[in-house]
C-alpha cells in the first residue's frame, strides 16, 4: 500500500505522526509513506527509511483556519498535498490527525465522493465491554440528514464492519430515543422503514445511547449531529471516569495499596476503553480511504490509524461500496 501522511497535522505532530509511521514501516513489509511537512521541523524525529519518502511543505492547514478554504488556500500545505497524492493516483489513502473540517472539505473536493453517495459519513470504531468495538457513523460530517443518506451509511458501515472487521452477518442499529418501532421524530421513523427494508444490511431495529458501549450492534447509524454529541459525551464521561478513579485510589495509604493490587484488572480497563487500539475516523463514501486520526494521537494511535487503512485498501472498501451503491 502507498500512503500518505499529514506530518504536520495533530496537537503533537510532527514527533507522535512520525513515531506512528516508522512503526507501522516496521510492521507491514509492502508499506510505503509519503510524508508531508516541514523538513526542518521534522528533522529531530526522522530516520532514514527505505520505503519512507519525506516531501517539504511551507505551509501547515491549522485548526484556526476556514475549514471549507483551508485546502484549497494553502496549496502547498502538508494537507492539501497529502490529499493530492490520492487524487492523482501516487497514493492509495492518506491519513491526517490535523482539522477534522479541513480534511473533510479537502476529501470531498480533491478525492471526490463516490458515484451514487448522496453525503459522505465520518465513521469510527468504538470500545466496547466485550472488546470487540462497534462502528458508529455519521459523526459530522452531515449534521442535517436525509433518510436516504441513513441507509447508505448502514451499507457503508456493513461493508466495513464485514471486509475490514471480520464479521460475517453485521447486525446494524438505529440510533433512537426507544427500540420501539414507532419511536423518535419523523427522521428517524422515515429510516427505520428504509433500513428494514433493504436486502443488503441486517437491520436489528432502534438501539438506545444507553446500550451502545455493551456491544447491542456491530454498526450504529444516526445524524451527523446526533453523532458528534454522542462521541463526545462517550469521550468525556470515560475521561471522568479514569480521573475519579484516580483520584479515589490516589487519596490514602490504604487506597493506593488497593490500586496496586488491582493494577492487572485496571489496565485490563484502560486497554478496553483505549482509542489508540482503534484506529482513527475514515470518511466513508469517498474514492479512496482518507482517515482522521485523534488530534491528540500519539505514536501507537497513528500506528493504528494506518492499519485501519491498510486494510480498507487490502480488502477493496471503497470499490465494494461503490459496487453494492451502483448495482
Amino acid at each position: 500500500m502507498k500512503l500518505a501522511v499529514d506530518g504536520m497535522g495533530g496537537d503533537h505532530a510532527p514527533k507522535t505522526v512520525i513515531e506512528g509511521v516508522l512503526m507501522a514501516l516496521n510492521e507491514f513489509p509492502d508499506l510505503e509513506v509519503k510524508l508531508y511537512g516541514n523538513k526542518e521541523t521534522m528533522r529531530p524525529f526522522l530516520q532514514a527509511h527505505d520505503r519512507m519518502q519525506v516531501v517539504h511543505c511551507e505551509e501547515v492547514v491549522t485548526n484556526d483556519d476556514d475549514a471549507a478554504r483551508a485546502v484549497r488556500r494553502k496549496k502547498d500545505s502538508s494537507m492539501a498535498l497529502m490529499l493530492d497524492a490520492v487524487k492523482n493516483g501516487e497514493a492509495d489513502a492518506c491519513l491526517s490527525a490535523g482539522s477534522t473540517g479541513a480534511l473533510m472539505a479537502g476529501g470531498l473536493f480533491k478525492v471526490g465522493r463516490i458515484d451514487g453517495i448522496e453525503r459522505p459519513a465520518l465513521a469510527t470504531t468504538l470500545p466496547t465491554l466485550d472488546g470487540k468495538g462497534f462502528l458508529m457513523l455519521d459523526l459530522g460530517a452531515t449534521a442535517d440528514a436525509k433518510a436516504e443518506y441513513l441507509l447508505q451509511y448502514a451499507i457503508m458501515g456493513s461493508i466495513y464492519a464485514r471486509e475490514v472487521r471480520s464479521i460475517a452477518r453485521p447486525t446494524v442499529g438505529l440510533l433512537n430515543i426507544g427500540t420501539e418501532e414507532k419511536k423518535g421524530n419523523e427522521l428517524t421513523k422515515a429510516v427505520f422503514e428504509l433500513l428494514q427494508a433493504s436486502t443488503d444490511i441486517h437491520f436489528i431495529g432502534n438501539v438506545e445511547s444507553r446500550d451502545l458501549l455493551t456491544g447491542v450492534a456491530d454498526v450504529v447509524v444516526t445524524d451527523g449531529f446526533t453523532g458528534n454529541m454522542v462521541l463526545k459525551t462517550i469521550e468525556g464521561t470515560a475521561g471522568v471516569m479514569f480521573k475519579m478513579l484516580k483520584d479515589g485510589f490516589m487519596s490514602s495509604v490504604k487506597t493506593k495499596l488497593a490500586a496496586a493490587m488491582m493494577k492487572p484488572q485496571l489496565k485490563t480497563i484502560k486497554d478496553t476503553m483505549d482509542y489508540t487500539e482503534y484506529g482513527g475516523a475514515a470518511l466513508f463514501g469517498l474514492q479512496a480511504p482518507v482517515i482522521k486520526a485523534h488530534g491528540s494521537s500519539n505514536g501507537q494511535a497513528i500506528y493504528s490509524a494506518i492499519k485501519q487503512a491498510n486494510l480498507m485498501v487490502k480488502h477493496n472498501v471503497s470499490a465494494t461500496i461503490q459496487q453494492t451503491i451502483q448495482s
